[in-house]
């Protein structure tokens, strides 16, 4: 177990270095430079050069990558040529809001889906497993920014019921105590049921399948012949080892709860590293993109590794 832990380790670092160079290339072979966005005609041509020489800009694409490979290895991603700051403090600033809008989404994802498909099971084809069906259908189908923009529409500018955008509004930034924390809330409404709703149909179908499979096996039928109720069989028996394989997904799914949904944060002006990684590929911030793709790399290798240990934690087969 220990040697098996180390292999995907050191592939998984591996795997980062690939990612992060090849973004480093992509990125430093691409016509312009972020000097090009000072398209202000008042800046000199001379402040433009010095802008370049200042930050590397004018030294050859391996000259730079070895700089840049040199300080990531000790933990210096460099400085944001934006926000004029760390790349470590950008990220870890907006880190936390990403990770609590994409942790309430998921779990609406998957609390959602779980739901859905037992209310399907009690009466398999029939009206409410039909109608619940074309739901998810059409909720997996829907594209997240086209969802986003219907709640936004909707709720927000013609019921006015929920705020549109940010964390905060003006007067909850200023609040404390609990005032502070329903402001949030509201804020947190619409992004998160744009990330749920389009997940959650996925779930449901996945989940309604494997249970109509796990309710035929024999242990089933078996806890059904001891005296055990449909539900019960459903629910102690059949339920668990439906659920083995969403383990799977819900590590899978650490590299969008780091990265977040860039969609969704740019339509709600959420300020997480969606937002960021946005607003740096516009700019053409080198060292936030490459930052950022770290942080959503290292939490690809994560994910997986959590997957598997889980699974194998749940599961005494996978041990065996």
């Amino acid at each position: 177990m220990v040697a098996w832990t180390l292999r995907r380790l050191a592939i998984g670092v591996l795997l980062v270095w690939l990612v992060a160079s090849a973004t480093f290339v992509m990125v430093g072979l691409a016509p312009g430079d972020a000097a090009t966005r000072l398209s202000d005609p008042r800046i000199p041509a001379a402040a433009r050069e010095r802008w370049r020489r200042e930050f590397g800009l004018d030294r050859p694409l391996p000259v730079r990558y070895a700089a840049w490979l040199g300080a990531a290895a000790s933990g210096d991603l460099g400085i944001s040529w934006t926000f004029h700051r760390k790349v470590t403090a950008v990220l870890g600033e907006v880190l936390p809001n990403t990770l609590l809008l994409t942790s309430l989404g998921l779990a609406l994802e998957l609390g959602g889906g779980v739901v859905l498909a037992l209310v399907q099971l009690r009466r398999p084809h029939g009206k409410a497993d039909r109608l619940i069906t074309l739901f998810s259908l059409t909720a997996y189908a829907l594209p997240t920014f086209g969802v986003a923009l219907g709640l936004v529409s909707l709720f927000a500018y013609r019921l006015g019921i929920f705020p549109p955008s940010h964390v905060h509004s003006l007067a909850g930034e200023s609040a404390t105590g609990w005032p502070r924390v329903a402001d949030l809330l509201q804020h947190l409404v619409l992004p998160v049921t744009a990330i749920g709703v389009t997940g959650v149909g996925g779930v449901a179908r996945y989940l309604r399948g494997s249970l109509l499979d796990e309710r035929t096996e024999h242990y089933v039928l078996a806890a059904r012949a001891r005296g055990c109720s449909e539900r019960r069989a459903l629910l102690a028996h059949a339920l668990p080892n439906s659920l083995l394989p969403l383990i799977t997904m819900t590590g899978m799914s650490l590299p969008f709860l780091v990265s977040g949904s860039l969609v969704v944060e740019v339509v709600f002006s959420w300020p997480g590293m969606g937002q960021v990684m946005y607003n740096a590929a516009l700019g053409r911030d080198v060292p936030l993109l490459l930052g950022g793709t770290i942080v959503a790399t290292v939490a690809v290798v994560v994910g997986n590794l959590l997957a598997d240990v889980a699974y194998a934690a749940v599961d005494p087969r996978v041990r065996a």
